[in-house]
């Protein structure tokens, strides 16, 4: 396992780097000069070369990625040309607030997707099927940033149930711990703030996670209706073990390799994903920052937070990995 491990993470090394290149050549090759969109109307043309020397644009590209690269190996990913600020401090500061919204839609993914899909797959053309073939149907074709914008209609315009953006109210938040705002809330026994925090992450992270929930349904379905078929289900039935034991103790344990690989798929997808629903919900999340970056050219907070994205992505991918083998004993890596 250790060797197997060690193998995929020296082989993540050449993807990350073709990935910081690619990104850093698109944001160069992007049409507008970060020095006349963050410098005022008034500034001068020798102003606009000074700002340009000082970011170093004035260099060849090549040389300002290898100035990059090498920072970056040492963990300094630059300083924003916006904010001034390191860039790696401020997604740090943003990070928890879009792992936050992204575990807890993952959590509404799983909690509702994975039962309806055992569900659906366990009576396969029956009213269950047919009910959760159309919820996963919505779910996967409804646009996310449509289905924000009509829950704030809806609860916070219409019913006035919850809050329409940010992340939590002023005033109520203790001091932070984590940078996780339940999480905190817990910690410092701040149940006001819980309530709070959960109020304004409810739907965001509906937005966020419905689309996940119809696909992880869909997987869940087919992946059960295939099981349902083996010996081993017929064997156990054939041994009077009970039907919901032969269901979830024999069927969707089997059933958990695909599910398990779309949930880690998708979780990298909801970091990416996130970046719509926190604009439209106004979420203070690293995406928000990304978008941010993005209309001011702020090249270094781009490709910044592209690469932590990437990050994450690959550790992701490697958990997962590593999963196979708990869940399914028949799969070794050190073969």
């Amino acid at each position: 396992m250790f060797t197997y491990i060690t193998r995929r993470v020296t082989g993540t090394i050449p993807v990350i780097i073709l990935i910081s290149l690619l990104v850093f050549m698109l944001v160069q090759s992007a049409p507008g000069d970060p020095a006349d969109l963050l410098l005022s109307d008034e500034a001068t043309e020798q102003d606009v070369a000074e700002a340009r020397a000082r970011w170093g644009l004035d260099q060849p590209v090549w040389v300002q990625y290898w100035k990059f690269f090498t920072a970056a190996i040492q963990g300094d990913l630059g300083t924003s040309f916006r904010y001034a600020d390191p860039v790696l401090s401020m997604i740090l500061d943003r990070l928890p607030a879009t792992i936050e919204l992204s575990a807890f839609s993952i959590l509404i993914a799983v909690v509702f997707g994975v039962p309806l899909g055992v569900w659906a797959g366990a009576r396969p053309n029956s009213w269950a099927d047919n009910f959760g073939s159309l919820f996963g149907f919505f779910g996967i074709s409804m646009p996310n940033f449509w289905f924000g914008i009509m829950l704030i209609l809806l609860l916070s315009g219409v019913l006035n149930l919850l809050p329409s953006s940010g992340r939590d109210t002023y005033g109520i938040a203790s001091d932070p711990i984590t940078g996780f705002y339940l999480l905190d809330s817990i910690l410092h026994r701040n149940w006001k703030a819980l309530w709070d925090g959960l109020a304004h992450i409810i739907m965001p992270a509906i937005a966020l996670g419905t689309n996940m929930m119809g696909i992880l349904m869909r997987v869940t379905r087919s992946s059960v209706l295939e099981v349902m078929h083996e010996d081993y289900i017929t064997t156990a039935r054939a041994k009077g073990v009970n039907e919901r034991n032969v269901l979830w103790r024999h069927a969707v344990r089997n059933a958990m390799i695909p599910i398990i690989t779309v949930v880690g798929l998708e979780l990298g997808t909801l970091l990416s994903g996130s970046i719509i629903v926190e604009t439209v919900f106004s979420w203070p999340g690293s995406g928000q920052l990304l978008i941010s970056a993005i209309t001011a050219r702020d090249y270094p907070l781009i490709t910044g937070t592209v690469l932590t994205y990437t990050m994450i992505f690959v550790v992701i991918n490697l958990v997962i990995d590593v999963l196979y083998a708990v869940i399914d004993p028949r799969i070794r890596f050190d073969k």
